[in-house]
């Protein structure tokens, strides 16, 4: 076999027919697990959890970091070769995965916790961090058997973006010269417009048209978003974006037209009729419920045709704890043994149970053990699902928060025949979902983090392990960072300054059930879409998730899917199969600079006290901002494609 050298192969990103892949770092020994590697990746894990903490409770979402950080991992340890401290390409690895389980231990705590603060119940310090150490590491065990099947089994079919641009941005940098210059571009271009429209505001952040009956068409002004579209291809990017389309051109006007009559508003909304509410509110009081639904059914749909890989699964598992001695494999498919990994969620499932103050508040064994289980049958489903959702969109598109409405949904439930349904069970039930949603999320992130390590030939044993010491090291920031703002900024989680929405839907998911008013009609519809899906052989889960996330999100996908085509289509063999890898390049550099500045963003307004920067005034005729956002987008396309077809020229010439 030969080594592939400073460039990953063909084959690190599909297979054909009687092609095996190698593994960048084939054949090399080379230091992987260090003291450099893990403190590094650890500082910048606490900083990127702190940003994204902030940035989640104000606007509801977070940034993935696994990409911003393999790029400053680069630029630190490219500092310390300077000072003649060398460093491998494994190092990064193991810095980038180390650091990047932050951004899931923030979007489970901030995506539920600061719901406990509207009900006025204050949790502790130890309690969110406890809970975020729980989930984390739960999810790190269930990624333990799933690791052959998605990352290894599957190569070649589940792209995993945001790790094969993470594997870019490292091979890239270990290249160096031109082999580097299509990463740097994208990062480049990618902050330039990242600060822009965020940082700026010169820019209004999305581009939308009005089509009558409240349908609306629009396209987000998101760098990452196009790069991810590329990197995704045409197939997946058009399922996701029909999924939108679903919502936005069907769902929303076919909801205007059957509630214009009425003279009374239907439920979930209290207030307004459905005919003076806009197509945004239509989406939050309604769509998101359908879209909760499709995705919860397209998880299940997903389960089931898993199921038998999954038993082989944990029946090799089983098998490694009973052998004594066997054939010790490469080093490329060495991970914790499966003991271990029954040990720490034993470990963690036991300390949920018999410490009290951890899980919720009521305070009796009896009932911990059941959140106990709950928590070990929901994060097990729905690890499953989150790790192959990112598989195809992305840790960034991952729907996180419906996965964990479909866990609150049946918590509460069975809270409610159970008879808990007072404040103190409301609480319980959130902790239930807390839980469930940082391992949903850590399980997202790390199969990214596993596809980085297993394009680079790194040691799984070792990204496993880290992802366990990223968790350890930011769940404690993520806590504090919780309880100051919300002690700190005027009106607290929940206010004005800091909506928390994504929060404020699981309380009303919550208290929709233990109060008996959740519109399960809409939760109905949504899985009728996801089995209609299913039976028509479209990617259920891929559909789902463009039916849950707005359409502006996946129409940005799109576009990136379609620059990808119209540059490949109709070209030579080997001139398609450059101008592919270029983008792909150009790609990684927009997630990763959009990805980076967006949390230095997050950071600004942090240390400004929530001071934003101000740029075009407020009164700019929405005609020129709608031209100026459709200029935007035509820019980064424009320079995506300029330098696919230069570079690949380039290449071509050289060849």
């Amino acid at each position: 076999m030969t080594v592939p050298t400073k460039r990953l192969p063909p084959t690190a990103y599909e297979l054909k027919e009687g092609e095996t892949f190698v593994p960048f770092t084939y054949g090399q020994t080379m230091a992987a697990f260090t003291f450099k590697a893990v403190i590094t990746g650890a500082l910048l894990g606490m900083v990127f959890g702190a940003a994204n903490t902030y940035l989640g409770l104000k606007a509801g979402l977070t940034i993935s970091t696994s990409i911003p950080i393999a790029v400053l991992t680069v630029v630190v340890f490219r500092v310390l070769d300077t000072l003649g401290v060398r460093h491998t390409i494994l190092e990064s690895n193991i810095s980038q995965t180390v650091g990047s389980a932050s951004s899931s231990v923030a979007s489970g705590v901030l995506f539920t916790i600061p719901a406990l603060f509207i009900w006025g119940m204050e949790p502790a310090w130890a309690q969110i961090t406890l809970l975020g150490l729980a989930g984390g590491l739960i999810g790190v065990v269930f990624m333990i058997p799933l690791r052959r099947y998605l990352i290894k089994g599957e190569h070649g079919k589940l792209p995993y973006p945001e790790g094969m641009a993470s594997a870019e941005v490292l091979v890239a940098a270990e290249g160096g010269g031109k082999q580097a210059a299509g990463v740097f571009w994208g990062i480049g271009v990618g902050m330039l417009f990242k600060w822009v429209t965020d940082g700026l505001k010169l820019v209004q952040d999305a581009f939308h048209v009005g089509l009558g009956y409240k349908a609306t068409v629009g396209i987000s002004v998101s760098p990452p978003l196009i790069g991810v579209g590329y990197i995704l291809g045409i197939r997946i990017a058009a399922v996701m974006a029909a999924g939108g389309a679903l919502s936005a051109l069907v769902l929303i006007p076919a909801i205007n037209l059957w509630g214009s009559g009425l003279t009374e508003p239907v439920f979930p909304e209290t207030v307004k009729l459905i005919r003076d509410m806009t197509p945004g509110e239509l989406w939050n009081q309604y769509v998101r419920y359908i879209g909760a639904g499709a995705v919860a059914m397209g998880g299940l749909i997903t389960l089931a045709r898993s199921i038998p890989t999954m038993v082989e699964s944990f029946r090799l598992g089983v098998r490694r704890i009973s052998t004594v001695a066997a054939a010790a494999p490469e080093r490329y498919d060495v991970e914790l043994p499966f003991r271990v990994g029954l040990v720490v969620l034993g470990g963690v499932l036991l300390m949920l149970t018999f410490t009290p103050g951890v899980l919720g508040f009521i305070d009796a064994v009896w009932v911990r053990a059941i959140c106990s289980i709950l928590i070990a049958v929901f994060a097990f489903f729905f690890v499953t699902v989150s790790s192959r959702i990112v598989g195809l969109v992305g840790v960034t598109s991952n729907p996180t928060s419906g996965m964990t409405i479909a866990t609150l949904l049946g918590t509460s439930l069975i809270f409610y025949l159970l008879g808990w349904t007072d404040l103190a069970g409301k609480a319980t039930a959130l902790m239930v979902g807390t839980t469930v949603c940082i391992a949903a999320s850590m399980s997202g992130d790390m199969s990214q983090d596993l596809k980085t390590g297993y394009v680079l030939g790194q040691t799984p044993r070792l990204q496993q392990i880290g992802e366990m010491v990223g968790v350890l090291t930011s769940a404690g920031v993520v806590a504090m960072v919780v309880l100051l703002l919300n002690r700190s900024v005027e009106g607290g989680l929940g206010g004005p300054e800091l909506p928390a929405p994504q929060a404020m839907l699981m309380k009303v998911v919550i208290d929709g059930v233990l109060d008996q008013n959740l519109p399960w009609t809409l939760v109905a519809i949504g899985a009728g879409i996801g089995i209609a899906a299913a039976l028509v052989r479209v990617p259920v889960l891929a559909f789902a998730v463009g039916v849950y996330l707005p359409l502006e999100t996946m129409a940005a996908v799109f576009v990136g899917g379609v620059v990808r085509w119209a540059l490949t289509r109709k070209r030579p063999t080997e001139d398609a199969e450059r101008r592919r890898e270029e983008g792909i390049l150009f790609g990684a550099g927009l997630v990763g600079g959009g990805g980076l500045t967006g949390v230095l963003l997050a950071l600004w307004v942090s240390l400004r006290g929530g001071k934003r920067l101000v740029g075009f005034p407020p009164d700019l005729p929405e005609a020129a901002l709608q031209i100026i956002a459709l200029g935007t987008i035509g820019s980064i396309v424009g320079l995506l494609a300029w330098h696919v077809v230069r570079a690949a020229g380039a290449r071509e010439r050289e060849t």
